[in-house]
C-alpha cells in the first residue's frame, strides 16, 4: 500500500468497518426480502432515506438526548416498516413473481417517496444530531476513533447477533426457513406463508430504516442519497449472495473496505475498484459468494 503509513491503514481500516456496518443494515434487508420473497425491491433505499426523515422529526419532538437516538431508531424502522407492509399487501402480492413488475413497481415507489419527503421535509440537507457522548473522539495511541463510528459498527453487530438467533435458533425462524425453502409444503403444513411473506418485508424494511436514521448523522438526510447508497446495496448483495446473512456480512465488509481504501489509493478509479469485484463474481459464481441457485 504505497503512500499510506500505518497509522492511515488503521484510520482507513477503522472507517472502512464503520461503513461497512451502515451496508450491512441496508443490505441485510435487501437480502432477506429477496430470499423469502424473490422481490428485487427498488424503493429499498428510499425507505432507508424515509428512516431518517422520520428520526428528524423525532428530535424536533421530543429533543435530542442520548436516549433519542435508540428511540428514533425504533420509531423510524416501525413506521416505515408499517407503511411497506401496506405496499406489500396491496401492491407488491399481487404480482406474484413477474419480475419486471416488481420491478416497475417498486421504482415507482421509490420516485413516490422521493417527492414525499421533498414536499415534507423539503430539499434541505439535514445532519442528524449526534448526542453526547458520540459526538467526540477517543484517542488511542495517537489515533483519533470516533465514537459515533464505534456506535454504528456495535448496531450492525448487535442487529447481526439479534437476527442469527432469530433465524436459527427460534419457531419463527424454523418457519421463516421453511418458507424459503419449499412455500408449497410450508402451506401444507399450516403455515400461513402470505402472513410469513409480509413480515419478512416489513422486517427487511424496518432494518433499511433503522439504517437511514443512523446513517442520518453519517451521511446526511437529503433527496438523492437513496440513489446514491442503492448501488452499494446491490453491490453487497451480489457479492456476498442474495438471501443469506453471512453474504451480506462479508459483501458489506468487501464493499466497505474496497470503497474506502480505493478511495484513498486510486481516487480516480475508485468505482472500478468497487465494482470490478462484484462483476468478476457474477461471472464465476452468479449467485454470489454464500447465495444459493
Amino acid at each position: 500500500m504505497t503512500g499510506l503509513t500505518l497509522r492511515n491503514i488503521i484510520e482507513l481500516s477503522f472507517n472502512s468497518l464503520s461503513y461497512a456496518a451502515l451496508l450491512f443494515l441496508l443490505a441485510s434487508g435487501l437480502s432477506i426480502i429477496f430470499g423469502v420473497m424473490r422481490i428485487v425491491n427498488l424503493a429499498h433505499a428510499a425507505f432507508f432515506l424515509l428512516g431518517g426523515y422520520v428520526a428528524l422529526s423525532v428530535y424536533r419532538t421530543i429533543g435530542t438526548a442520548l436516549w433519542t437516538l435508540p428511540v428514533a431508531m425504533v420509531i423510524g424502522g416501525a413506521v416505515v416498516a408499517g407503511l411497506a407492509m401496506i405496499v406489500e399487501r396491496y401492491f407488491l402480492r399481487r404480482l406474484g413473481q413477474d419480475t419486471l413488475a416488481q420491478v416497475l413497481v417498486t421504482i415507482g415507489f421509490a420516485f413516490i417517496l422521493y417527492d414525499a419527503t421533498f414536499l415534507v421535509w423539503t430539499g434541505d440537507n439535514f445532519m442528524l444530531h449526534r448526542p453526547w457522548p458520540l459526538d467526540d473522539s477517543t484517542v488511542i495511541g495517537g489515533i483519533s476513533f470516533p465514537r459515533y463510528r464505534a456506535f454504528m459498527i456495535l448496531s450492525a453487530v448487535m442487529v447481526w447477533a439479534i437476527l442469527y438467533f432469530a433465524i436459527e435458533r427460534t419457531r419463527v425462524g424454523a418457519i421463516v426457513r421453511a418458507t424459503v425453502d419449499d412455500p408449497q409444503m410450508a402451506r401444507g403444513v399450516g403455515i400461513n406463508t402470505n402472513v410469513v411473506q409480509m413480515g419478512i418485508y416489513g422486517l427487511g424494511v424496518f432494518l433499511s430504516a433503522m439504517g437511514g436514521v443512523v446513517g442520518g448523522a453519517f451521511l446526511g438526510v437529503a433527496p438523492g442519497i437513496d440513489f446514491q447508497v442503492l448501488p452499494y446495496a446491490f453491490a453487497v448483495v451480489i457479492i456476498g449472495g442474495l438471501g443469506t446473512l453471512t453474504g451480506a456480512v462479508v459483501g458489506s465488509i468487501v464493499v466497505g473496505f474496497v470503497e474506502n481504501f480505493g478511495t484513498a489509493l486510486f481516487p480516480e478509479l475508485s468505482y472500478f475498484a468497487l465494482f470490478a469485484p462484484m462483476a468478476i463474481i457474477l461471472a464465476v459464481k452468479p449467485t454470489g459468494l454464500f447465495g444459493r441457485g
